[in-house]
């Protein structure tokens, strides 16, 4: 199986092909989303708010980014494996920014890594690419800036602000970005930005001219009924699925439906495996 890289996503756009992107936190879901054909799974640092429940990206550390980061890598067969620089670990100096980046690449099993911010970060993205790391941009809504932002809004309106999201798009593909995440702006002027670029867009909730799209794979899979936000299709509704897979276990459990004869082991050992792959869940599990 090919791997997806840098040159090939590049290639992507010069033909017209669209870049399909999700997020991805553990190696279930890697394998699950490689052996679709994903392009790119992106470790993001969503996982604070998904995964651990906080109410922004904003706690989620270097070591925990590296932690998932490497799990997703086990499950990536073909897909290009990028993980996002956290809060903090590129912000302070360029040395700490190019030390975070390494550490994910050598620790997390990253292919790439992705940061948020506009031209003011060009030199931090210069540093980074010359260590031989690939750097992924992200523009628009930056949720690391969500308290500057002021909240989770559109941003790009109004000719002044898009005047200040090309000048960045251009200073980061001049910097050496090989793609650039576009979150939340107008879809006329992500059209404009990524006709101006040589190098691939990525959008999520910024229209159809981009030259791929992302989304948050729990977003995509319907896991919090409530989360319905505009820029989001969802493909699934897992939340309901899962839901109603647990209260049949639980009502199973209750009434002694569960185990039976044959969920249970007996005394005459013979070997076999659970499963066709011969992954093993723990010590005896493997007989009956």
């Amino acid at each position: 199986m090919t791997k997806v890289t840098i040159p090939q996503l590049q290639k992507m756009k010069d033909r017209g092909e669209k870049i399909a992107v999700l997020t991805a936190y553990d190696v279930a879901f890697a394998r699950l989303f490689d052996r679709a054909g994903i392009d790119i799974l992106l470790v993001g640092d969503s996982l604070g708010m998904v995964i651990q429940g906080h109410s922004s990206t904003l706690p989620v550390t270097l070591e925990q980014m590296a932690y998932h980061g490497r799990a997703v890598a086990r499950g990536a067969a073909r897909a290009h494996v990028a993980v996002d620089l956290p809060f903090g670990s590129y912000q302070v100096s360029t040395e700490k920014a190019v030390e975070s980046a390494i550490r994910l690449v050598a620790e997390g099993g990253a292919e790439s890594v992705k940061l948020e911010g506009g031209a003011p970060f060009a030199p931090t993205v210069e540093a980074i690419v010359r260590a031989s790391v690939p750097v992924m941009g992200h523009l628009g809504l930056t949720p690391q800036s969500v308290h500057k932002l002021g909240g989770h809004v559109v941003q790009g309106r109004g000719p002044e602000a898009a005047r200040q999201l090309r000048q960045d798009a251009l200073a980061l593909e001049a910097a050496g970005c090989y793609a650039i995440v576009l979150e939340a702006i107008p879809q006329e002027l992500a059209a404009e930005i990524t006709a101006s670029l040589r190098i691939p867009t990525i959008g999520i909730g910024a229209g159809a001219g981009c030259d791929g799209q992302v989304l948050v794979s729990y977003d995509l899979l319907g896991m919090d009924a409530a989360f319905e936000p505009r820029f989001v299709r969802r493909y699934a509704e897992l939340a309901e699925v899962i839901g109603e897979a647990a209260a049949h276990y639980l009502n199973d459990v209750k009434t002694a439906r569960f185990p039976t004869e044959a969920n249970a082991y007996s005394d005459q050992a013979s070997p076999v495996r659970l499963a066709a792959s011969g992954q093993s869940y723990g010590p005896g599990y493997g007989s009956k």
